[in-house]
């Protein structure tokens, strides 16, 4: 199975495990880290990568620095944000975490009506023409998977606009983050979601005539479409990735 090809800097790689450590379990919450210098020694590198590697893990809010300089593992279930959605995707094997993933995708079709509720009940003639916009240079690219696949990203971007909910542009930014590390994977998953144009030009109608509920509807109807697929994809994938261990 192929797996993503990443570049990682001395840092990154530091960061990476220690992070690993810490969702597994391996580091416990409220237990130590070692101490910078163990640290070097232990993994070979200067002290300068394991600095910038720790304060990486604190704005992840995987770990607090006590006074002194101690650093101490957080519970991430209780304190990190969705902004680690994006490193966990990938597990430290080195596969897509299919856990991961679905919850994504559990997640979007959970905001994906409200979100089109609300950009059909705060969006203006400006967000409907450019959904419009949108939908028109869909059209034009129907069953071209890989155009369409940028297009509902654009599309779901303007939408999440028209919303104007500030919470759901930051939720959107981070699912988004995640979602760029394997949407070529996903191309031909969400096939059937990404080729029905027609309903992404009704969800745009609904939003231009203002009707929160089948604005609602239709988006639901759309993203669990592509949640079906996923999920079938996924539980496709689990054996062949227990064989593969």
């Amino acid at each position: 199975m192929l797996k993503p090809v990443r570049k990682h800097s001395v840092s990154d790689a530091v960061f990476e495990q220690l992070r690993d450590q810490i969702v597994s379990g391996e580091l416990t919450p409220g237990s130590p880290l070692p101490a910078e210098r163990v640290l070097c020694e232990a993994l070979a590198v200067n002290r300068g990568s394991v600095r910038e590697a720790l304060r990486r893990l604190e704005q992840s809010r995987l770990v607090s620095v006590r006074h002194g300089g101690t650093s101490q593992v957080l519970d991430y279930r209780a304190s990190a944000g969705l902004d680690l959605l994006a490193d966990l995707i990938i597990s430290p094997s080195g596969q897509f975490d299919p856990r991961v993933v679905g919850a994504i995708i559990e997640m979007r079709s959970a905001l994906a009506p409200d979100i089109a509720r609300r950009a059909a009940e705060r969006g203006g003639a400006d967000d409907a023409e450019a959904l419009a916009a949108v939908t028109a240079r869909m059209t034009a690219r129907a069953g071209d998977l890989a155009a369409l696949q940028d297009l509902a990203v654009e599309f779901w971007s303007q939408l999440v606009d028209a919303a104007d909910n500030l919470a759901y542009r930051l939720a959107y930014n981070s699912m988004r983050a995640t979602y760029d590390q394997c949407r070529e994977l996903l191309t031909q998953v969400l096939a059937e979601e990404l080729g029905d144009v027609e309903r992404y030009r009704a969800i745009a109608a609904a939003v231009q005539a203002h009707d929160a509920e089948r604005a609602a509807q239709l988006g639901r109807e759309l993203v669990e479409r592509g949640e079906h697929a996923v999920k079938h994809a996924l539980a496709q994938l689990a054996p062949l990735q227990e064989a593969a261990r």
